[in-house]
């Protein structure tokens, strides 16, 4: 297969794309380059003023809008808008969310709360908006932004893993229920990239407990060292889902990046050997045969 990180991106003139979270990483890149490719991008953003360079430079192709995922009229008001403006959406990126960082014991409500309510609520809500609109034309793409960490859960990221576990199942379940109507549903699982996930879009909890040091610990030391030094290319990333989307039949899970690959492969192994293991004690949780 072709790979647009080389420069060699598919032509989207024609098609609207809407992304959420554009103002900054991944969705931001990803309305740059659609719109160079010739797609109308419906770039939205809490704060639309951050998206004005993307319409100075592209004023043909981008579409800006305010949107507050987490704002249900927003979220309504936004669509409406957008269909007036673009006539349609071809393509819709969930793209918008942060993590927050520290052990369960450790993070507060009112911080991993606003989180649920962007990664998660913010998604189904604008999912469900756009649903009777893809319904309608027997076409279209839903692209959810998961992570390696809707496959993985890790010490310190227990509600970030939260969110975005849940979106892994609403995806698969959003698969079925879309695709015999001719609409295709991608969620994407990136490892580690350079965007700004480690930096101002994340979160660490203000508690701390020494209990907690060698475990959630390690991953408030990640937060805090490894930001700007991410494997991950999120140009190359864009691209890729650009690339993926565009194909005939679309990736139901697309994992981006070696480190998500190796660290999934072996999940999976691991999964499998216990599944082996405990087999016996498994099947004999079921009625006996003819009973």
């Amino acid at each position: 297969m072709s790979y647009a990180g080389k420069g060699q991106g598919v032509s989207q003139k024609g098609k609207v794309w809407m992304i959420t979270g554009a103002s900054s990483g991944f969705g931001k890149l990803m309305a740059e380059y659609l719109c160079s490719l010739g797609a109308t991008v419906v770039a939205t953003a809490r704060q639309v003023d951050k998206l004005e360079p993307l319409m100075m430079r592209y004023p043909g192709n981008a579409v800006i809008l305010e949107l507050d995922v987490t704002k249900p009229d927003n979220v309504r008001g936004a669509v409406a808008d957008a269909m007036s403006r673009a006539g349609h959406v071809d393509v819709l990126v969930n793209n918008a969310g942060y993590g927050v960082t520290g052990a369960i014991e450790e993070v507060a409500e009112e911080e991993y709360l606003p989180m649920f309510k962007t990664n998660l609520m913010g998604l189904i809500d604008l999912t469900k908006e756009m649903l009777p609109h893809f319904r309608e034309r027997r076409s279209g793409n839903i692209v959810n932004l998961s992570s390696v960490g809707g496959l993985i859960g890790s010490a310190g990221w227990g509600f970030y893993n939260t969110t975005k576990f849940a979106v892994e199942g609403f995806s698969e379940a959003l698969a079925a229920e879309m695709e015999p109507l001719g609409v295709h549903v991608t969620v994407v699982e990136p490892g580690p990239f350079r965007t700004d996930f480690l930096g101002r879009s994340g979160v660490e909890s203000e508690c701390q407990i020494m209990d907690y040091r060698e475990t959630a610990g390690k991953a408030r030391e990640y937060f805090k060292t490894q930001s700007g030094k991410q494997a991950g290319d999120p140009q190359r990333a864009v691209e890729a889902i650009v690339e993926a989307v565009s194909m005939e039949h679309p990736p139901r899970n697309l994992v981006l990046g070696r480190i998500a690959l190796t660290r999934y492969r072996a999940k999976l192994q691991e999964r499998l050997a216990e599944l082996d293991r405990w087999e016996e004690l498994t099947v004999g949780a079921d009625f006996p045969e003819g009973a």
